[in-house]
């Protein structure tokens, strides 16, 4: 009876994908409505950043501005560049004209931020690739001027802290009509991220406006459909595939269970990295549309990019993403399947909420049995094709311990390996290998300490947890004296050099760091040395009242 009505739950979920992925259809990227031009503009890097082109709104109506173009291009003293600019107007760039003062605290530079990097309710521009959203909303900063997934929810963090319950909610209502609009939660608000997703943090943050608010019921009540539609999209095809069979981002295992992998409905280069992705599918020696793939999928993952998706765990072109099954995705999951089942509880649902249940529970095992190594005693990624584990200490081992899955004694020997692997002098870096890309070694990055120092502290690793946040802390607080900025990422290896790495340069805002160094100085205010930057740091949060945060099962 269990297993049939979770098949009927599944397929009820049905319509609603189709009818998502048709509105998908609607929407035309920069590269769809361009075409020749579009391929020019980004091959011959009109702009350093291929960002720019595809942000850019056009003046005329596309047709018309590709007509005219297969007119001129062929003409004597034709000039590309020229040629753009006069039909363009190109997004503004990053500006320069905001100054911190770095010599006060830097929790009141934190939260004089968010007005810079707020955006007022978007107004619809025909032709543009910004997805409009109805209420304000936080941007990362620096070339990410829409908003993004899983970024938000850690800028949330910082929000609330800063007394920002208004703005984190509507941080959520505008995730929540990306969902009614197209079925889930897009990479970003842009038409060229429509065909992915990001790591499903929408459980997490629903359960965090929740905390904030008078009428906890209320709040899952209020976001139920939604917390619906975004399970749906993540399972869509599941009730149909056979063992050893993956559909879109569900893998059904040979002992027939049920686990998660990212995807992209989309296997042609991205359209804001056209340039960068099909050099490297020519320099793989694979069929281009299946290194598209596998590219878009780690965009998904929002490690783009890491040797966790490297075959030979150091070049890109060996890249394999669909092939793995993560373990911080079907952490995050697992958490959204918690968080939607509380949400049934809450609207009176109970049957639902058993079957919601039931299916964590599921998950929860099939994590247990396959993603846990207990020769190596660590949570590691999975390779569903080849049915084994990937051989590698990655700071994504927190996430069970950060969703409530691991047992006291698996938590125990996680941290044993942060602290002989991961643990360095600025935080927690991302992997142990030096690969270039930006989400490996020397790189931390503040999600990561978030997701570290919250799953340790909750199976009562606290001296542990405690130190990556002194750490990272007195790191990101140190550049900002120095430069002025908080960054997107920290080389947290090195304590002379602030970071590097990555296909674009170093970003500053920013808003993940604002919000997780916010959180980290209101939990441990004694965390930086140097008080006087850290003067501002106690919690300006509206309701002091909210409920303690939650424990997980296996921690009792």
């Amino acid at each position: 009876m269990q297993r049939r009505a979770l098949v009927a739950l599944l397929a009820a979920c049905a319509f609603n994908v189709a009818f998502a992925s048709a509105q998908e259809a609607e929407v035309e990227t920069p590269a769809q409505l361009y075409g020749k031009l579009f391929e020019e503009v980004q091959l011959n890097r009109v702009f350093p950043d291929g960002k720019t082109f595809v942000d850019a709104v056009p003046k005329e109506p596309p047709a018309t501005i590709v007509q005219r173009y297969e007119e001129e291009r062929g003409k004597s003293g034709f000039d590309l560049s020229a040629f753009v600019a006069a039909h363009f107007t190109l997004p503004e760039a990053p500006s320069d004209a905001y100054r911190s003062d770095a010599s006060g605290d830097v929790c009141s530079h934190i939260d004089a931020l968010w007005e810079v990097l707020q955006r007022k309710p978007d107004v619809t521009e025909q032709y543009s690739s910004l997805l409009p959203l109805p209420a304000p909303y936080v941007v990362p900063g620096g070339r990410f001027r829409e908003i993004y997934y899983w970024d938000s929810y850690f800028t949330m963090l910082g929000l609330e802290e800063s007394g920002r319950h208004d703005l984190a909610r509507h941080m959520v209502d505008n995730f929540a009509s990306l969902i009614e609009r197209f079925g889930h939660i897009p990479n970003g608000n842009r038409t060229y991220y429509v065909s992915r997703s990001q790591p499903p943090f929408f459980g997490l943050m629903v359960d965090l406006v929740a905390a904030h608010s008078a009428d906890r019921t209320a709040v899952h009540t209020t976001f139920l459909p939604a917390l619906a539609k975004e399970y749906a999209f993540w399972m869509e095809g599941a009730d149909t595939l056979a063992p050893g069979e993956a559909h879109r981002r569900v893998v059904r295992l040979p002992d027939g269970t049920l686990l998660n992998r990212y995807w992209d409905d989309r296997d042609r280069p991205r359209d804001e990295s056209y340039r960068e992705d099909v050099e490297t599918a020519r320099g793989s020696n694979r069929p281009q549309p299946e290194v598209y793939r596998h590219l878009r999928a780690a965009a998904e993952s929002g490690w783009d990019f890491s040797s966790r998706w490297l075959e030979d765990g150091n070049r890109l072109p060996t890249i394999r993403t669909t092939d793995v099954v993560p373990v911080d995705l079907n952490s995050l999951l697992y958490r959204l399947e918690t968080v939607l089942a509380e949400a049934y509880e809450a609207d009176r649902k109970p049957e639902k909420a058993a079957e919601i249940r039931a299916r964590a529970e599921l998950r929860k095992a099939a994590v247990q049995r396959h993603v846990w190594d207990d020769e190596k005693t660590i949570f590691a990624d999975y390779l569903w094709r080849e049915d084994r584990r990937i051989d590698a200490v990655t700071a994504a081992a927190l996430y069970p311990l950060f969703t409530g899955i691991a047992t006291p004694e698996q938590a125990g020997e996680v941290a044993k390996a942060v602290r002989a692997d991961l643990l360095k002098p600025g935080g927690l870096v991302t992997t142990t290998v030096a690969t270039g890309e930006q989400w490996d070694a020397p790189n931390g990055w503040a999600p990561l300490q978030w997701i570290a120092i919250k799953g340790l502290a909750d199976y009562g690793e606290t001296d542990l947890a405690r130190t990556i946040a002194e750490r990272f802390a007195s790191k990101a607080v140190a550049a900002w004296r120095a430069t002025g900025k908080l960054m997107e990422k920290y080389n947290v290896v090195d304590e002379q050099l602030v970071t590097g790495g990555g296909e674009y340069p170093t970003q500053d805002g920013f808003g993940w760091t604002n919000g997780v160094l916010r959180k980290i100085l209101v939990l441990y205010p004694d965390a930086v040395k140097e008080r006087d930057a850290v003067a501002g740091c106690a919690s300006r949060a509206a309701n002091d009242n909210r409920p303690p945060a939650r424990q997980p099962a296996t921690a009792q």
